[in-house]
């Protein structure tokens, strides 16, 4: 599954780590943004925060000065709008969400053209995954929340691109999206920690396409379950994947918590996908 932009990433040495100060943080409890680094003057750098029922975001706009501030206000409206939308219409907890109607029956994928495309997305990851990654693998039927917050988050940066913005990073949790530049006009520099060992030094990557999708962040055991067989997946404490898009990106990290070690040949042969923390309990 590819989009528009391939991913362009750089794993930068560590000891360069110290003197260049990352641009966002991704952690074992949260994310973080550094404010650091000039803002061009022809560029108008916005960082918004907001809640979902669900989740919470931050998002970072570089936007061109050429758009103006009320242009970058509504297309931050925009996306935020989208990731409420979302959260609001396809919610699996929701019982009047899409989602929920679907698996009552009262109405069937193709009805909703969004709707058909989660649909499709989580058939092709259990595929994709050989059968570890599966909506339909749940208790009660189709639950997509293995992708649903990235697929959110990437509807949302649609919305800016649309709107002209194509410099931003929208984050959740310990999952991100970033395309373009940050505000001081380099790449964006994301020190991805350890999910769950807040000792080991993080790994840096200087981004200007590309997600990154974590499951396991909450060092929970449990909340993920072995589709196989029904019980909860107990080989991992965190599985971390970056790549083109962070819907496939989450749903390659939930797979690979899922697997464990054997789920490693996923990301070989070429694939725009990488594994980057896999690590056995």
């Amino acid at each position: 599954m590819r989009i528009d932009q391939q991913p362009r990433t750089r794993w930068v040495d560590q000891s360069a780590f110290e003197p260049r100060r990352p641009d966002l943080r991704l952690g074992a409890r949260s994310h973080r943004v550094d404010r650091s680094g000039a803002v061009s003057g022809d560029r108008i750098a916005v960082q918004h925060s907001v809640r979902t029922s669900t989740a919470e975001y931050s998002l970072l706009l570089n936007a061109p000065e050429w758009l103006g501030r009320r242009g970058v206000g509504e297309a931050l409206r925009d996306a935020v709008a989208e990731l409420r939308a979302v959260d609001l219409t396809y919610g699996p907890t929701r019982p009047e969400s899409l989602v929920s109607r679907l698996r009552r029956g009262e109405i069937s994928p193709d009805s909703y053209a969004p709707l058909a495309d989660l649909v499709d997305r989580c058939a092709a990851m259990r595929a994709a995954t050989d059968g570890w990654f599966d909506a339909w693998a749940v208790p009660g039927g189709f639950d997509p929340g293995g992708l649903l917050g990235g697929w959110a988050v990437e509807r949302a940066a649609a919305r800016l691109r649309a709107a002209g913005i194509h410099d931003y990073a929208v984050l959740s949790g310990a999952d991100l999206v970033v395309r373009g530049h940050a505000a001081h006009g380099g790449p964006w520099r994301v020190a991805v920690h350890h999910p769950t060992d807040r000792h080991r030094a993080p790994l840096v990557l200087e981004m200007t396409a590309g997600a990154v999708g974590t499951s396991g962040v909450s060092g929970r055991r449990g909340h993920v379950v072995d589709p196989h067989t029904g019980e909860p997946a107990d080989q991992l404490v965190a599985a971390t994947v970056v790549g083109p898009d962070l819907a496939v990106a989450d749903a390659y990290a939930t797979a690979l918590y899922a697997a464990g070690p054997a789920g490693l040949v996923w990301f070989r042969n070429g694939s725009d996908y990488r594994a980057l923390f896999a690590h056995r309990r």
